[in-house]
């Protein structure tokens, strides 16, 4: 990882690395876990939102563990840089923050329970870090595609920093905003569900530790 004081800031879209028209790689056609696809439209009836709350490898997994999800993918997000590279989101000067990439059966899973896993499996508080990973590209955010969701996720943000106020955590930080105008990166092939590939593999996140309320 490279660091430095751009990590910790965003950057202005003058900043930004110029970036690309086209992606420099291809992207699996197959989630290695679940054998749906990882690109392409999301199915009728189906739903689509986007994730961040830090490392990508750690939190793609948790979601495709979700009895209800239909795939996931993790990639670039919320940033400048057209078709951005790892190295270069690294770098801090894309401005993206890695992401995950959600289509769920809302038959078989509420977003009110995917947003309950999302706020409790990272710490929403700390800004452009978890834990010992540092940089705007570790920042929490929701990108929503409807304003249902997005009223869900607001409604549920408010739930869940009411909940954390009773243990001395700050205000919550994750970014709100439409998909449509944060367009998704696929990432790597080698870092799709990586955790999977690698079982071992790095695995950071910073939990509150604070339950979501229940009903």
């Amino acid at each position: 990882m490279l660091y430095g004081r751009v990590k910790t800031r965003m950057i202005e879209p003058d900043e930004a690395l110029a970036g690309r028209a086209e992606p420099t790689y291809a992207v699996p056609t197959l989630h290695a876990v679940l054998g749906t696809p990882i690109a392409g439209p999301v199915p009728a009836g189906y739903e689509e939102i986007f994730f961040g709350l830090g490392c990508f490898w750690g939190a793609e997994r948790k979601f495709w563990q979700v009895p209800g999800v239909w795939t996931t993918a993790v990639g670039y997000q919320g940033g400048y840089t057209p078709n951005p590279t790892y190295d270069e989101v690294c770098t801090g000067r894309t401005a993206h923050t890695e992401a995950v990439r959600v289509v769920f059966d809302p038959a078989k899973v509420s977003l009110e329970d995917l947003l309950e896993v999302f706020w409790t499996i990272h710490d929403p508080t700390q800004g452009f870090r978890q834990a010992n990973d540092v940089g705007t590209q570790y920042r929490s955010a929701v990108y929503w595609t409807t304003p249902e969701q997005r009223e869900v996720v607001e409604r549920t943000r408010a739930t869940y920093q009411k909940a954390i106020d009773g243990y001395g955590y700050g205000t919550i930080t994750t970014e709100v905003a439409p998909a449509a105008e944060r367009p998704f990166y696929y990432a790597e092939d080698y870092h799709q569900q990586y955790l999977y590939k690698n079982p071992h593999g790095y695995d950071c996140h910073s939990s509150t530790g604070v339950p979501y309320p229940s009903e």
